[in-house]
């Protein structure tokens, strides 16, 4: 039960984190919408309450995760590759 919790939660934030993909609050809403309804699902499967509501839930979550950011403050700057 603490595997499943401790997945779930590692989850919840990684998609809370990548809520704030994107330069407007609509695109940051659509993408974070879309991020949490994956992770949603996964850990509705996960710890059984289903893999719908978990997307809903995980949905709702990221999608407003993501409308509530603001660009420059999720800003982690340009890539480590080809410097």
């Amino acid at each position: 039960m603490i595997r499943k919790l401790s997945v779930s939660a590692l989850l919840a934030v990684t998609a809370i984190s990548l809520a704030g993909c994107g330069y407007t609050p609509g695109s940051r809403a659509l993408s974070g919408g879309a991020i949490g309804a994956g992770a949603g699902a996964i850990v509705g499967a996960v710890t059984g309450i289903g893999p719908g509501t978990g997307a809903l839930i995980g949905g709702g979550v990221g999608a407003l995760g993501g409308a509530v950011t603001n660009a420059h403050t999720i800003n982690l700057g340009a890539p480590l590759v080809g410097r």
